[in-house]
């Protein structure tokens, strides 16, 4: 499996944020969900570098940033998010925000106050409830799950992330995904990461939607099995919102990992 690797650190009041940027252009930042990284952007990152200097980081507990003991939830990630803004030097930049990240996009303009050109949101988390009953069970059983044995873990993450796609998913990339979440470390965060999801953080800007400034575009897996199209994204409309569905975008047989193949989307970011 070739080598996916950031290249370039940020210390966050949090913890150890690793990221790079690619490409000349506009500033245009991307912004997983979980329980991905940075790695499931892999593909789209050079096509939109033609157009754009992208950045891109792994979340405080996810991928190849630090991953702590202490608060991984999406309370610090807004938190985190408009740290790097600063650190980057960037206002008003384009946006992108997969699962989590779109949450966290949402959180860092509505409640950090942080103003971006366009909103692009793919499969967001935006509207309660969510979670899965997997979700549920591990919050009332974190400490069990953190003990099983790594052979076991593996399977399990493997079998959830699987259940995220809805064609199959080659060995590399499956992979690539799960690799930062194997070892004692990596799984204490990937439960840690579930246990500390919360739909209070959501729940604290569903009410101000109406107050988003930026131009929204949302991408939505038309097979998305963990949010189903009807569940959420009609409640999130607003009168600068654009949805477009998986083949309305040119990308077909989409489920909730749909970041990894939409590059057909970079015509909404330069028009």
């Amino acid at each position: 499996m070739e080598q996916f690797k950031l290249t370039r650190s940020f210390s966050s009041s949090f913890g150890q944020i690793s990221y790079d940027i690619m490409g000349e252009g506009p500033p245009l930042i991307l912004v997983h969900g979980t329980p991905w990284s940075s790695f499931n952007w892999r593909h789209i990152i050079p096509a939109l570098s033609q157009w754009f200097t992208v950045h891109y980081y792994d979340l405080l507990g996810y991928g190849q940033s630090e991953m702590p003991d202490g608060d991984v939830s999406l309370g610090v990630q807004n938190k985190i998010f408009s740290e790097l803004l600063n650190y980057w030097e960037l206002n008003n930049p384009i946006v992108i925000g997969h699962d989590f990240g779109g949450t966290t996009v949402l959180r860092t303009h509505l409640l950090e106050k942080r103003e971006f050109e366009k909103i692009i949101l793919i499969d967001p988390v935006a509207v309660s409830p969510w979670g899965s009953s997997f979700f549920s069970h591990v919050k009332k059983n974190e400490a069990a799950f953190q003990g099983i044995p790594e052979y076991i873990h593996e399977a399990i993450i493997s079998t959830y992330v699987q259940g995220a796609k809805y064609n199959s998913m080659d060995e590399e990339t499956l992979k690539g995904i799960i690799t930062p979440f194997l070892g004692a470390t990596g799984q204490r965060a990937f439960y840690r990461q579930i246990a500390h999801a919360d739909q209070r953080f959501t729940e604290e800007i569903e009410s101000v939607y109406n107050e988003i400034k930026a131009p929204v575009c949302i991408i939505w897996g038309e097979q998305d099995s963990w949010i189903p199209i009807e569940k959420e994204v009609y409640c999130i409309i607003h009168q600068n919102v654009l949805i477009c569905f998986g083949s309305q975008c040119g990308i077909f047989g989409t489920g909730r990992s749909t970041c990894r193949t939409c590059i057909p989307y970079t015509e909404v970011l330069i028009t």
